[in-house]
């Protein structure tokens, strides 16, 4: 692949759930859709929340991200159509659980994933969203090796800055040993509620510790975002007037926008 054709891959990161890291694959695919974009988001979480919230019921996954990791399946083939024109989705099952087991101990696991993504298929597309489970497993690793850089959502809750110390050095560690080029895309703050205290100490807390690293874009509480993939849709199909797709949009506009490096304090 020339690397004039090659898209940006962002891995959504975050070892602690329920931060909106599923979320805000699909809805920020959707949204750099809208503006644009070509989308292919990888869904490499074993509960494939990714996969369902895109329409693609578990009865119809196929060849999957499994598949491309265990059986040296071609990209091309576990890819699969969305009913939003021009987002594509890699679609997880439970098998993906078995990775620790199955390749912890095979001398290149934490380069499966940037092998599977070195050929043809990715000229399609513009940006490729991992969808990473919520641990720091050989999974992780992976996504972190094969990207270019790491999107964190961070709940705007208590503890929401405890757990990040040991992202940063996980992603530290990668640079160092396997991928020296990954960088921290930014720190998006989720769950966010403008009328809460707790959330406005957290955001003010993530600036004074990171600085630009945090978008501006802050993610709402909101209710369409919950709802949409029960249809299988993002926000931006099921109800694109709503304060989280309007977010989203905001924050697809703002990843685009930010080309130049910044410095990062890790």
């Amino acid at each position: 692949m020339s690397e004039q054709h090659r898209p940006r891959i962002l891995s959504i990161t975050n070892q602690k759930g329920g931060v909106g890291k599923t979320t805000t694959a699909i809805n920020l695919g959707a949204a750099l859709v809208s503006l644009g974009q070509r989308v292919l988001v990888i869904d490499l979480d074993p509960q494939g929340n990714a996969s369902t919230g895109l329409g693609i019921s578990a009865r119809d996954r196929g060849t999957t991200t499994y598949e491309l990791l265990h059986e040296d399946a071609p990209l091309s083939s576990v890819i699969r159509t969305t009913e939003t024109e021009g987002l594509h989705i890699a679609p997880a099952t439970t098998d993906l659980s078995s990775t620790d087991v199955a390749l912890g101990a095979q001398e290149n696991r934490v380069f499966l994933l940037k092998d599977a993504l070195a050929g043809p298929a990715l000229a399609n597309y513009d940006y490729v969203l991992i969808d990473s489970p919520p641990s720091l497993s050989l999974l992780t690793v992976n996504s972190l090796v094969a990207s270019d850089s790491v999107l964190v959502p961070l709940q705007a809750e208590f503890f929401a800055l405890e757990g990040l110390s040991q992202l940063m050095l996980t992603i530290r560690d990668v640079r160092e040993t396997a991928n020296p080029k990954l960088r921290i895309e930014g720190v998006v703050l989720t769950m966010f509620d403008q009328r809460n205290n707790l959330s406005q100490q957290v955001e003010d807390d993530a600036r004074a510790t990171l600085g630009d690293l945090i978008f501006q874009t802050r993610i709402p509480r909101n209710v369409r975002l919950s709802e949409a993939p029960s249809y299988g849709i993002p926000a931006l199909a099921y109800d694109p007037l709503s304060k989280g797709s309007q977010a989203y949009q905001d924050l697809a506009a703002e990843l685009l926008s930010r080309a130049s490096p910044r410095k990062e304090p890790i």
